[in-house]
């Protein structure tokens, strides 16, 4: 059968009147659930945030992340803060992406970090997504073994800079950048300091980057230590949402991954689910979307606010 958009979100419908319906079998979780802006058209930048942050208030969502560069546009006019205290969700995290690799830029770029770190903790953020820069192999030769010290050099200067000022950074492996692969992202958690600089994962990027749902699992499990953030993202690779979807409709192990999050005793972030939107041949609108994550999240024991 043709996937069209219909038949899409007519079975995500289903899917969701399913979960709904399951046996309350699961164990109730404590884990707190948030969720990233970008699945809301303009959503990554002033045009779409303030619908976002109504949208996920009134569905009981726990938190928000937003981009850094979202951040500097409302500063311009007060802060982001009244929108949140309105909708009653507080803002958890920043992404920025910075230049891991480029020695000659590090102290520009440590002090643009710096400054974002400043605004996502006068907006009551705690952590910082360290997004790394995209540079990969067909266009640049790039190799990883090559860069592995200024990456973890960079990260540790970063980390150490922002932990001053209330803010955790977390590594935040991605497809199409410096460190995009399971490999990679286990070389640099081995090569940094993990004082200073935590674990923020995206399942869903692991799984796209050509990591077995499984070893994905595992890497969370083997390093919930220093896993203080994570980006809960399923994967299908399905011709919407650039190959990702819905919780519940791919192939990543959520309910492992929400179990293994929940048994940790504390967390400088949250888990937050994300899933990329926000273009006009998504197959539903963003609030739909965050809705039937949330019905997915009920039937895995996770509470949300009235």
């Amino acid at each position: 059968m043709q996937l069209t958009r219909r038949v899409f979100s007519g079975s995500l419908a289903a899917g969701a009147v399913a979960w709904a319906q399951a046996p309350a079998a699961v164990k109730p979780k404590k884990l707190k659930i948030g969720h990233t802006g970008i699945t809301w058209p303009g959503g990554a930048d002033k045009r779409g945030i303030e619908v976002a942050i109504q949208d996920l208030g009134s569905l009981g969502y726990a938190g928000l992340e937003t981009f850094g560069e979202v951040l500097d546009q409302y500063e311009k006019e007060g802060g982001l803060s009244r929108y949140l205290e309105a909708a009653q969700l507080p803002l958890i995290s920043g992404y920025c992406t910075v230049d891991l690799v480029d020695p000659a830029k590090r102290k520009d770029s440590v002090a643009r970090m710096v400054g974002w770190a400043k605004v996502i903790r006068k907006n009551g953020g705690r952590i910082m997504i360290l997004g790394p820069n995209g540079a990969r192999r067909a266009q640049t030769g790039y190799q990883f073994t090559e860069h592995r010290a200024d990456i973890a050099a960079c990260l540790n200067e970063i980390g150490k800079a922002i932990t001053d000022l209330g803010v955790t950074g977390v590594l935040h492996p991605h497809t199409g950048t410096v460190v995009e692969t399971l490999d990679e992202t286990i070389a640099t958690l081995d090569s940094v300091d993990t004082r200073y600089v935590k674990f923020g994962p995206d399942v869903g990027q692991l799984v796209k980057g050509g990591a077995d749902p499984a070893a994905v699992t595992k890497l969370v499990k083997d390093h919930v230590a220093i896993v203080h953030h994570m980006h809960l993202k399923d994967y299908s690779g399905g011709k919407y949402y650039g190959g990702y979807c819905p919780l519940g409709f791919g192939r990543v192990e959520l309910a492992n991954l929400l179990d293994i999050m929940d048994a940790k005793s504390e967390m400088a972030g949250q888990v937050m689910v994300e899933l990329d939107g926000g273009g006009r041949n998504d197959p539903m609108p963003a609030l739909e979307a965050a809705r039937i994550a949330k019905t997915f999240l009920q039937a895995q024991g996770v509470s949300f606010r009235n």
